[in-house]
């Protein structure tokens, strides 16, 4: 059995499902543009491309309360 780091086999979990069903995608912060923020879905984008690989921002919701 080969020796792979975590982000390998995240990576190769996450290409398997991609491939496997085309409803699946790839959503956020860094994963695309950037490769995500420890290269785990390094070449994801280039791969499976921007609809299967979507950039998503960090959104902080500050609700009031109501009364």
């Amino acid at each position: 059995m080969p020796v792979i780091s975590y982000r390998e086999a995240l990576r190769a979990a996450m290409s398997e499902e991609i491939e496997r069903d085309p409803n699946v995608v790839l959503l956020g912060e860094e994963v695309g543009q950037f490769n995500g923020a420890y290269k785990i879905s390094e070449g994801m984008l280039a791969k499976y491309g921007p609809k299967r690989i979507v950039d998503t921002p960090t959104l902080w919701l500050i609700t009031q309360p109501t009364t």
